[in-house]
């Protein structure tokens, strides 16, 4: 199975750490790309978009109001929730005060990624 991984955290919150437990966390995301996760970290600035009128609609917000910032993605293949939990607990964002949501991907139209470890 497929999980996508939302993770969610403050730039002030990773830099309070120490640069040893930023090597650490750095190291584990690191191992996550090795075994065939794709992530990606993203920029604080937004564009959403509505075209409920036919009509693109566009503004700098985001559609929810967080009280921690969107901070990147992962797409994990693994065989349970379970285990995408162990894997994300010692991520930057999970580790640095911020928090991952995990969810598993029904459909997934671009075969042309595949993890290497499956």
């Amino acid at each position: 199975m497929k999980f996508l991984c939302l993770a969610y955290g403050a730039e002030k919150d990773w830099n309070s750490l120490s640069k040893s437990e930023q090597n650490t966390l750095l190291a584990h995301d690191s191992a996550l790309r090795e075994e065939g996760a794709l992530m990606g970290a993203v920029d604080t600035h937004v564009t959403t978009v509505r075209a409920w009128d036919g009509s693109p609609d566009t503004t700098q917000q985001p559609v929810a109001e967080l009280k921690i910032p969107f901070a990147g993605f992962s797409i994990i293949d693994a065989d349970s929730l379970e285990a995408v939990i162990e894997m994300v607990a010692r991520t930057p964002c999970a580790r640095a005060k911020g928090a991952i949501e995990i969810r598993t991907i029904k459909i997934l139209n671009d075969e042309q990624w595949k993890s290497p470890s499956r």
